[in-house]
Order: structure tokens, then sequence, then C-alpha cells
């Protein structure tokens, strides 16, 4: 059975487009233009993602996630222009799981949802079959080596740790700041822009065992998360 979206925006015409885009990759997608009306059709059938807009007529995009999560941990992708409210818009406060920021391209908000329904329950159905198994990367702690599907990962001690602290919460945007902290225990001055090095060379160590996609997501502005 397709899963369902629930479009909550208020410019039609945008709606729509994402609708369709959704629609050609399996979703059933419904628009709503009103942030009432959008509180009273996730009471009386809630979807299996919910695109939210931030700014609405009626009720507000972060009211209504505010509501939401009140009974819910239904997943919920924000678009919004504001990018003043990212933080808290994917903060323990509000509890979002994505963020989309406008103006947008339908494909990338398409692989936004996939990539959220990939990290929820009974959404295996999404991942497409070149998806590498996600079981098949190991990081032992107590060795200090990460192994993709048997074989080891040839990290430096940085990168290890690095890769320790993205793939331990997947999914969860750190700052560099908060990367800089886990790298650097004893608090040496050092560069937020050093982790961009160890993060170049993060990546280029996985690429081989991610050939088809890059599990670290830069996110403008605001920092990093590793999906898988």
């Amino acid at each position: 059975m397709s899963q369902r979206i629930l479009i909550v925006e208020d410019e039609t015409d945008l709606a729509q487009i994402l609708a369709e885009y959704l629609q050609r990759d399996g979703f059933v997608a419904t628009t709503i233009a009103d942030g009432l009306a959008a509180m009273a059709e996730l009471r009386r059938a809630p979807p299996e993602l919910l695109l939210l807009d931030l700014m609405l007529p009626g009720m507000d995009g972060i009211s209504i996630l505010r509501e939401l999560r009140k009974t819910s941990d239904l997943p919920v992708i924000m678009v919004t222009a504001r990018t003043e409210e990212i933080d808290r818009l994917l903060g323990l406060e509000l509890g979002a799981d994505d963020y989309v920021c406008k103006p947008y391209s339908p494909r990338e908000v398409v692989a936004r949802v996939k990539t959220v329904l990939r990290r929820t329950q009974g959404a295996a159905n999404v991942v497409a079959s070149s998806t590498p198994h996600r079981s098949a990367l190991e990081i032992d702690a107590d060795a200090q080596q990460a192994r993709f599907a048997g074989k080891n990962l040839e990290l430096t001690p940085k990168e290890f740790r690095l890769l320790q602290t993205l793939a331990g919460k997947p999914g969860r945007v750190f700052s560099r700041s908060q990367l800089l902290d886990a790298l650097y225990e004893d608090n040496l001055e050092v560069s937020e822009r050093a982790i961009d090095s160890h993060l170049k060379n993060l990546r280029k160590k996985l690429a081989p065992a991610f050939p088809d996609e890059e599990p670290i997501r830069s996110i403008y502005g605001v920092g990093f998360a590793f999906e898988w």
C-alpha cells in the first residue's frame, strides 16, 4: 500500500507541483492550504509523513508541530524561508525531523521524504535496492575500528571519532562546534574549519562503501548529519 504524505502549504501551485513529484515516486500526496484544516486532518487521518510550511493562515506551522508533538511522533519535515528558525525546528523543544529551505527543488524534497521515512519504523519499502544494507557498517568503540561488510576502513583516530559521533545518532544534525567538542576533548583552540578537513577525508574513505549516496549530509548554515 502506498504511503500517504500530507503537504500543508498555502502556495497552492507549489503544493501541487510537489504533490505531483511525490506521486511519480509512488506516494499518495494530499495538499491542504490552511493550518486549522491541517490540524483537523491530522487528528482524523494521520499520514505517514507531514510536509509542513512554517507560515500558514489559520494556524502557523510551529503551533501545529508543537500541538502534534504532545501526542504523536509522526515524521515531520518543515518547509521554511526563515533560516533563523532552523535551530528551533530541529531542537528538542519542537522536534522536527528535518527541514527544507525555500526556494527548493521538488526532487530534493522527495529525497528528504525518503530519507526521513527510511529512519522510521515500517518504512523499509521506500529504500532503493541500490542502498547499502545499514547493518553492514560496524563501529567497534573498544578497538577504535570501523568496518563495512567486514572490511576495515582505514581511519585516523579523529576520523573514527567523527564517524562514531555522527553515525551514533543517525539523522541528528551536529554543528561544527559540537563536532569539535567530540574530537578535541582537551579544549584546544582549534578552528571550526578543521572539521571540514576531517569530513572531506572521511567522505573519501566512505565513498567505496556508499557508491550511490553521500551518507554525510551538509546542512547549510547549521551543520552535518549522518543518514543511513
